[in-house]
């Protein structure tokens, strides 16, 4: 049990000026190391987070949340299954789908693409696709009328502005009398998407879905893609919504289609918080310095507080006090001043690029060439209390080094 006199004398060695203002130093260094790790480490996982959420919200703004297909990957009746799907009370948007392969011509300029066949009315219930237009409208993608809309990157590689007309072949043939032909038809550029996703700009093509049929000879959409209220259930609604459907269709969720690309971020994030963990525990060790030098520097104090009948826990108890207050200042130090941070942190940078005139994150180079912030209070939670164990840890040794000491032989040359 802690007594009021260990915990008056360990405020009174953190607060009182030293003899030794090297100790003092080392005290004050460790204080710091403790609150600049804490610091960034909340700072550089909110920007991990902001950069996760930023990549979720373009990859699903043109994907979509879950996908629901049927036996041979086509829907001959899509509407009668897709007023069921919106039955669920969690599903607030569902728009049919075609989806295939194939090359688009342009003079020399050949390119392979995904295409995706929709219907201009339905895509915007389950996707972001009118925000990310950059040119034209998917309004103008009319049946009949063999349009198509392309991603930026793609549109470049072709080198075509809107109104031109670009061929596009399908990977089945025509058998005719004059021999085996590709399947191809000219369509005409309505529209340009800009998603900020190389898998998207650079690959996608936006036909009508009827076009898509006539083209590929098919009499029915690939399936329904899904748009939920919170995409972190996705999974389980898209299995309840398979599961209340009559007959056998098939249910694939973003984490399933995208789950090599996510893993890899919670990896990364993973990874970078045990290297920016160091960093605490680095300062963690200079606790360990500093109580060390503080124990020698006190010895003579010690063997007094002994002969005055001192327990070794109770000299043990004070310098863990003494190091947990040098830990406990650091982390609250580096949970203000990360949360501060990280919570201004996309404005400070802009303020920073203006004063330097140099942009960290280019447009030309990044994706995203801002620096998004989403701190989580659990993150913090989770950094402040690791911080103050490492701390707690780091007092354990010196303590008990000082609750060691001989009192006539810390007395002897006196």
């Amino acid at each position: 049990m802690l007594n009021s006199f260990e915990a008056l004398i360990g405020l009174r060695y953190v607060r009182a000026r030293r003899r030794n203002h090297f100790i003092s130093f080392i005290s004050l260094t460790s204080m710091i190391g403790v609150g600049l790790g804490v610091m960034a480490l909340i700072t550089v996982l909110s920007v991990m987070n902001g950069f996760e959420k930023e990549l979720k919200e373009r990859i699903l703004g043109m994907a979509s949340h879950a996908t629901v297909s049927g036996d041979g990957n086509i829907l001959n009746d899509w509407r009668p299954i897709a007023n069921e799907v919106l039955s669920h009370p969690d599903v607030i948007g569902v728009a049919p789908y075609f989806h295939a392969e194939g090359m688009l011509v342009k003079n020399k300029r050949v390119n392979g693409t995904i295409i995706r066949g929709i219907l201009p009315s339905e895509e915007p219930k389950v996707s972001k696709v009118i925000e990310n237009m950059v040119l034209g409208n998917i309004e103008e993608l009319k049946e009949g009328d063999f349009n198509i809309v392309l991603g930026k990157e793609l549109a470049m590689k072709l080198g075509v502005i809107l109104g031109d007309k670009v061929t596009l072949i399908a990977p089945q043939a025509n058998i005719t009398p004059a021999g085996i032909l590709p399947r191809l038809k000219r369509f005409t550029l309505v529209g340009i998407f800009q998603v900020g996703m190389h898998e998207f700009d650079s690959a996608l093509v936006l036909i009508h879905m009827n076009d898509a049929f006539r083209l590929f000879r098919k009499k029915g959409p690939t399936g329904l893609r899904l748009k939920t209220n919170n995409i972190l259930k996705a999974p389980i609604i898209s299995r309840e919504v398979a599961a209340q459907l009559p007959g056998r269709y098939w249910v694939v969720d973003w984490t399933q289609r995208h789950a090599n690309f996510f893993r890899a971020l919670k990896t990364e994030k993973t990874v970078m918080f045990v290297i920016l963990l160091l960093i605490v525990a680095v300062a963690a060790f200079n606790i360990i310095s500093t109580l060390v030098m503080m124990v020698s520097d006190k010895q003579s104090d010690i063997a007094v507080l002994r002969t005055l009948g001192a327990s070794p826990n109770s000299i043990l108890k004070i310098f863990i006090i003494q190091g947990t207050i040098i830990g406990f200042v650091g982390v609250v130090f580096g949970v203000i001043t990360g949360v501060w941070l990280a919570t201004n942190i996309e404005t400070i940078v802009p303020a920073i690029e203006s004063m330097l005139g140099q942009k960290f994150l280019s447009a030309d180079v990044y994706y995203i060439s801002e620096l998004p912030s989403d701190m989580h209070w659990n993150d913090v939670v989770t950094i402040s209390i690791v911080a103050f164990v490492l701390c707690l840890l780091a007092t354990i040794y010196p303590a008990l080094r000082a609750a060691k000491t001989q009192p006539a032989e810390a007395l002897r040359y006196e």
